[in-house]
């Protein structure tokens, strides 16, 4: 059994540092735009950095008179600094290791898919599984979903599983359906399908249906290999300007690959590790909860699933999918479920958050989060609504009033404008409500849900901005914000949505100096042209982890 004491021994002390008086800087940036997300001093010339964090903010003249000879000194020359994005939906640890292992089929058609994966197989011994990722059906010359006959041909002596970018749809071959024991008389699981063309299995899996095969993949991965899967996703968001990431389905495995990571001196960004419903008794057994860590790494929330995907369009809705009047998404746990799993969490310590896409399944998880305050009253929970997609007047009304924090994809309009039409014009204005949620004094947050979403914040800008996708259509533009309030979800919100606004967020003096230096001022320049300003350089706690 896991234990205080064992997870300790495995993962050295994880004890909050406290705060140190600081004498001289060692590293003064000035000559620049600062960008704060602090109301008291939105804007500032120069910053002094000691042992991580700041110790004074504000014009050129007053910061650099405080260097000594020892501090370096650093000319931005006009550039700009935010505070570290902090991507508060995404899921690093899953994502570095199938950017070590799998099949990256981010690729533009069919053909080019199968040749990958073909490609794959011929590394194998026959029977090996060959997997794959970030295949998206919208993204292809073909536009159509992968088929249990494309990836025959691909690998005909190989199990094949390749995962949709939004991760809640897989596409097998006959090996593996095989494999699962599942054939064209099997009946749908419970929260999910096994999608047929003709009364025969097509090779498509939704929901749990996708979740049964995946369960007898080997997971054959080593403590190490999980590692330096860790490692390499943080290198990739820290290029990206991200300093903070909320792995929003994690694993005990997870929390120490992260830690791992960190004592090796391979992470570049700060974890937020959510933990995921299926391993919470583990974790409640030990007697740990939400909060167990430092600023590096950090136990987060439990993690449990309502409906199901935007870019896969299987969101639980209130109103049928666009096109396909009888469709109206799926419902993944049932409502007793996610109520039991919440309030075992709830009631230990734990944050909870629910992944809750459509407008139906946000009404159910308010209404678990609703009972719960008026059974285990807390003073401050912060559910949290993974995702919360589409909205209504009511929804957020009752969203307000917990005072719960919605981390809506942030880059969705622009990545996946070819999707939004089986949403509709009309409903995009109640989607990725940012506009909404603002003006009702919620703290929503930016998320990326990568690998579902990209994770580069400035197109999250660009996309919450301009409400634009990448062909120049407009989606909602009833939910279009200014380019200040986006750099303020995207940090200091981010930072309240995991407890750390004291220590993080924005640039201020006694915070962890945390921030990001980009070629222009997001807030001068063409809101269309938001995702083209270079990120140049990324600090995590007084050092640069990313330089151009």
């Amino acid at each position: 059994m896991i234990t205080r004491r064992t997870f300790h021994a495995q993962m050295g002390s994880l004890a909050l540092l406290p705060m140190v008086s600081f004498e001289k800087p060692d590293l003064i940036l000035y000559g620049g735009t600062i960008i704060t997300s602090d109301p008291n001093r939105p804007r500032a010339e120069a910053i002094a950095i000691s042992s991580g964090h700041i110790i004074a903010i504000g014009d050129n003249a007053d910061v650099c008179a405080l260097a000594s000879p020892l501090t370096k000194q650093t000319d931005l020359s006009g550039k700009t600094i935010l505070p570290g994005f902090i991507d508060a939906h995404s899921h690093p640890a899953y994502s570095g290791v199938m950017h070590l292992f799998q099949v990256d089929c981010d690729l533009r058609s069919i053909k080019a898919i199968k040749d990958a994966i073909r490609a794959a197989a011929a590394k194998k011994a026959p029977g090996e599984w060959v997997l794959g990722f970030k295949y998206d059906d919208t993204k292809t010359a073909e536009g159509r979903f992968l088929t249990r006959a494309d990836l025959d041909e691909a690998a005909p002596d190989h199990p094949v599983f390749i995962s949709h970018r939004g991760g809640h749809t897989g596409f097998v071959n006959s090996l593996a359906l095989k494999k699962a024991g599942i054939d064209d008389g099997t009946p749908d699981p419970d929260g999910g399908k096994f999608d047929r063309t003709d009364g025969r299995l097509n090779g498509r899996l939704l929901e749990t249906g996708a979740s049964a095969v995946e369960t007898v993949i080997p997971k054959g991965h080593t403590r190490e290999q999980h590692r330096d899967g860790v490692a390499l996703i943080s290198r990739m968001l820290a290029k990206s300007g991200i300093t903070s990431v909320t792995d929003a389905y994690g694993s005990r495995d997870d929390f120490v690959a992260y830690t791992d990571a960190y004592k090796a001196g391979m992470l570049g960004t700060r974890i937020y590790c959510m933990i995921g419903y299926f391993d919470i008794d583990k974790m409640i057994d030990a007697g740990l909860r939400t909060g167990f860590g430092d600023e590096w790494v950090r136990l987060g929330g439990m993690k449990a699933t309502c409906d199901g995907s935007i870019s896969e369009r299987t969101a639980r809705l209130s109103e049928p999918y666009i096109g396909r009047p009888d469709d109206y998404g799926i419902i993944v746990t049932p409502e007793d479920k996610l109520y039991e799993l919440a309030r075992k969490a709830h009631a230990a310590g734990w944050q909870v958050g629910i992944h809750a896409n459509g407008d139906v399944a946000v009404d159910i998880t308010l209404g678990i989060y609703e009972r719960l305050q008026k059974e285990i009253p807390k003073a401050d929970p912060r559910f949290r609504l993974e995702h919360c997609t589409v909205i209504n007047d009511d929804l957020v009304r009752r969203i307000a009033a917990l005072n719960a924090i919605p981390t809506p994809f942030s880059t969705y309009v622009y990545f996946h404008g070819e999707k939004m039409g089986e949403y509709g014009k009309e409903r995009l204005n109640k989607m990725f409500a940012l506009r909404s949620f603002l003006d009702a004094g919620i703290k929503v947050t930016q998320a990326s849900d990568y690998p579902p979403g990209p994770y580069e914040p400035m197109m999250a800008l660009q996309s919450s901005v301009t409400r634009t996708d990448m062909r120049g259509t407009l989606w909602g533009p009833k939910q279009r914000i200014t380019v200040e309030e986006a750099i303020k979800i995207g940090t200091i919100h981010g930072a309240y949505a995991s407890y750390e606004e004291k220590i993080k967020g924005s640039l201020e003096v006694g915070k962890l100096a945390d921030l990001v230096v980009l070629g222009e001022d997001p807030t001068k320049a063409d809101p269309f042209s938001l995702i083209d300003i270079p990120v140049e350089r990324t600090m995590v706690g007084g050092k640069w982890v990313f330089e151009a």
